[in-house]
């Protein structure tokens, strides 16, 4: 096992939305480069693969209790983490209504649970968690290339992909308000994955992606600003 750390031995990562899919996979890369983990899961008492994670760390991946669309759980977690420095802190958030629906025909009450799950409620984690980060530590969230307005050149999953890109400009704002701060911002494009949101039909595994996304993150520990980046590490247009 590897690690890396901006100050403290073993580092933490802090991963928000960790029971499952690729949020659970990226616990669990962490951990296995030698990394604390502290991973967040809407539901703690229902057996989770974070759970099985958890029982094989020895004390060091630890859950927290956090459903992100509720505000009131944010104070309570602030609280119980308070007395760790976090290195990197990465929200995992993500929820999709019916693709091929037109914006014009969406319905309210869908719109508004992609909008506040994609982008309000994991700026809402940043916001209400940040001070817990290191000055040199890293804030990320879960993008998608199909936030990127430039690269919009066929429509559909279109409240999706404004839920993503409205992440993008959050985010962009929140790092412009910390600008003298040394700490990285990151949002990740990960590509069309085989997990709960992507379905059956991408092309890429968990196994194979997760290590690439941790990679990346791991490579802007250190370079302050913002970056919107692919699992490769490339630059996408926003």
């Amino acid at each position: 096992m590897s690690s890396t750390s901006t100050g403290q031995h073993p580092p933490t990562a802090l991963i928000v939305g960790a029971s499952r899919g690729l949020g659970h996979a990226m616990a669990a890369e962490f951990f296995d480069r030698g990394w604390n983990v502290v991973g967040t899961a809407r539901d703690t008492t229902a057996r989770t693969p974070l759970h099985d994670l958890a029982d094989r760390a020895d004390g060091l991946v630890t859950i927290e209790h956090l459903d992100i669309n509720d505000p009131s759980h944010l104070l309570p977690l602030h609280e119980r983490l308070a007395h760790r420095r976090l290195d990197v802190l990465f929200v995992n958030a993500g929820t999709t209504n019916n693709e091929q629906t037109p914006i014009g025909r969406v319905a309210t009450a869908d719109f508004i649970d992609v909008m506040v799950t994609n982008a309000l409620s994991p700026m809402r984690v940043i916001e209400a968690l940040e001070d817990l980060v290191s000055p040199a530590g890293l804030i990320g969230a879960m993008s998608s290339g199909q936030g990127s307005i430039t690269n919009n050149a066929t429509g559909g999953r279109e409240v999706y992909r404004g839920s993503k890109a409205a992440l993008n400009m959050f985010l962009r704002s929140f790092a412009a308000r910390q600008g003298d701060t040394q700490r990285a911002f990151v949002l990740l494009a990960p590509g069309w994955i085989r997990s709960g949101l992507g379905g059956p039909d991408a092309p890429y595994t968990i196994e194979e992606t997760v290590p690439l996304l941790v990679d990346v993150l791991l490579s802007r520990l250190g370079s302050p600003g913002l970056a919107y980046l692919d699992r490769f590490g490339r630059t996408v247009p926003w």
